[in-house]
């Protein structure tokens, strides 16, 4: 872990942290206005009850100002909007003549009202609405009424409150960003720790451990030089030239990291170098009896360093020809895509049909028949291509089909 992939974690965690709120604050907020909605209309249902109830005892009543249009949301804040409380009744006989209309009404509209009634007369008795204005049509025992009332203040106020909860909302999710942005660094602080520990660990133990292998390796020399060289000696000597590869190999890891901090990218023609890396391979495959494959498209290019890529082919052209099936194909595939390149590299590998291939990435594993010490690896090479992929924004995956084994790599 690098100070690359601290950004990455610190981003992430600021990203998580704003995704957990913005996704809290728009339950909140919009449980608080259904709730304010289903309350308004509830409450609107009852008053359209009491005026059914209450339809013979009310009367003409002093007119008021009345607005016609839909109430303007850049006027929801004036109070002098919606403030009155304006409903009206008309009543039919029971052959559906109209008797009367008494309420709280603009005398202007007189007829207006009358046609609004005479269309909903038509319909069926209950609940309705046109526009801001909500209706009760209800049989009696002289005939039917239909009670009416404006909605206007309890739009607006539904307006307020949407209003004020986007601007309480966007307020809250910018000081939530401003305080999770500072409080990241304390967030991913343990990592960073964790991180230079890990380094100063290696370093140490690379160090430590050279010393008793030099040491382990001058008396077996020395014991073949008296006694002459047997099996026993021989495994010796085979183990310590293992550990010193593998400490030769956490050494290169711990200082990849380092070095993925000052890397300087630029465009690089990406075909000629993995071209130049299957040429490498070629002699080591015809002496493994391997057949190998190259399909390369030319005049694949991508902004990155061009050691990355040849360290990135070079790992896996290696695993190939490695744990290629006896007498196999290794193939080598470069593509352009809209954003970067794919590099597959695949093998002949019969025996792949129940491998959990997700675990090859894991740092010093080896799947028991074919990854195994004998074969000379030590069970990073694929991890180490997992972080350079990673290193590009891109992602590495097993897939294993028809007896073959495919590495396919994308790197944006």
């Amino acid at each position: 872990m690098n100070n690359r992939t601290i950004e990455r974690i610190k981003k992430r965690f600021i990203g998580i942290a704003m995704l957990a709120i913005f996704l809290a604050m728009i339950f909140i907020g919009g449980a608080i206005i259904l709730a304010s909605f289903f309350v308004s209309r509830s409450a609107i249902r009852r008053d359209l009850d009491q005026l059914v109830i209450n339809e013979a005892y009310l009367k003409d009543s002093e007119m008021s100002e009345y607005y016609v249009d839909s109430p303007d949301f850049t006027d929801i804040f004036n109070s002098r909007v919606g403030a009155q409380f304006d409903f009206w009744l008309v009543r039919y006989d029971d052959q559906g003549e109209f008797l009367s209309i008494d309420g709280r009404y603009p005398g202007n509209s007189y007829n207006f009202f009358i046609d609004m009634s005479n269309d909903i007369k038509d319909g069926p008795f209950g609940y309705g609405r046109q526009g801001r204005i909500w209706y009760e049509y209800a049989d009696t025992p002289d005939g039917s009424v239909i009670a009416f009332i404006d909605t206007t203040s309890e739009i607006y106020s539904i307006n307020r409150l949407i209003f004020i909860t986007l601007i309480v909302c966007v307020a809250g999710l910018a000081v939530t960003f401003i305080l999770v942005t500072h409080f990241a660094d304390y967030a991913v602080a343990s990592e960073a720790e964790n991180m230079a520990k890990q380094k100063d660990f290696i370093t140490n133990a690379s160090h430590e451990l050279k010393t008793p292998l030099a040491v382990i390796r001058a008396n077996t020399e020395m014991s073949q030089m008296i006694n002459g060289e047997d099996e026993w000696s021989a495994s010796t000597m085979k183990q310590i030239d293992h550990m010193n590869g593998l400490i030769a190999n956490l050494v290169m890891i711990s200082k990849a990291q380092e070095l993925e901090d000052t890397t300087e990218m630029s465009e690089i023609d990406a075909s000629e170098i993995v071209n130049n890396t299957v040429t490498t391979f070629e002699p080591v495959a015809i002496q493994s009896g391997i057949t190998l494959e190259n399909k390369v498209t030319s005049g694949v290019t991508i902004t990155a360093d061009a050691s990355k890529i040849m360290q990135l082919t070079t790992i896996l052209l290696d695993n190939a020809i490695k744990y290629c099936d006896s007498e196999g194909t290794v193939r080598v595939e470069l593509v352009s895509q809209r954003r970067g390149l794919r590099l597959t590299v695949s093998n002949s590998y019969k025996d792949g049909a129940n491998v959990d291939f997700n675990k090859f990435f894991e740092r010093f594993y080896r799947e028991d028949k074919s990854h195994n010490i004998d074969k000379g690896g030590y069970g990073i090479g694929l991890s180490i291509a997992e972080n350079i992929c990673r290193q590009y924004s891109g992602d590495i995956r097993a897939a294993w089909k028809n007896g073959e084994i495919s590495f396919i790599c994308t790197l944006h």
